[in-house]
């Protein structure tokens, strides 16, 4: 099944297209079919993957898969959350996100650096389908004060799962996808797909 993704982020395109192949879906990124990414004015992670699926669906007339993802910080009162990608400023670099995120959590003692990765995936069969798909993933662990790695993308250099000693970019990508807060939203995801009815 042809799915455009409502994302040009060419780290999530590979990552979930990886996820998703098995399953037969031939992921699409939105860039390629001409549609520009709308103004993320939902006040949730599941609002602004809805609203970027609608949109996609509507422009491509094909099934759309939008996700909305970010890092909440507990010593940052769970900020970046929904505005983790532009975190820096409007259009900023990984760089320039994962620079700010170092510089303002510099002084926070190693205990109270944890934080969790939030991932909400939305599907919709047309851009005014009745019964979109919702499935989130949440990913628990903890910030270094120096990037490690060079896999994944975003804040993976400085952020440890729990229960590792790695950072998210130090881990392999097959071993990232069945671990991470994409690949648990995913998996729900793809179960409710499985159980739809046709």
């Amino acid at each position: 099944m042809r799915v455009v993704l409502a994302s040009g982020n060419s780290g999530k395109l590979r990552e979930l297209g990886t996820l998703l192949a098995p399953f037969g879906f031939d992921l699409v990124a939105q860039s390629t079919l001409g549609v520009e990414t709308p103004e993320e004015t939902g006040k949730t992670f599941a609002e602004n993957a809805l609203l970027k699926a609608r949109h996609a669906a509507a422009t491509t007339n094909l099934p759309a898969l939008a996700d909305d993802s970010g890092i909440e910080v507990d010593a940052l009162g769970g900020r970046p959350g929904i505005y983790s990608a532009r975190y820096a400023g409007e259009g900023a670099s990984d760089q320039a996100n994962l620079r700010k995120m170092l510089d303002e959590m510099r002084d926070v003692p190693a205990p109270q650096r944890t934080a969790r990765y939030q991932c909400v995936i939305a599907f919709v069969a047309t851009a005014k389908d009745p019964r979109p798909i919702l499935a989130s993933g949440t990913w628990e662990g903890t910030l270094l004060s120096t990037p490690r790695g060079l896999g994944g993308f975003g804040y993976d250099p400085i952020f440890v799962p729990r229960g590792f000693e790695r950072t998210a970019a130090e881990l392999d990508p097959g071993e990232k996808n069945s671990l991470s807060h994409r690949g648990q939203a995913l998996s729900t995801l793809v179960t409710q797909l499985q159980g739809r009815p046709k």
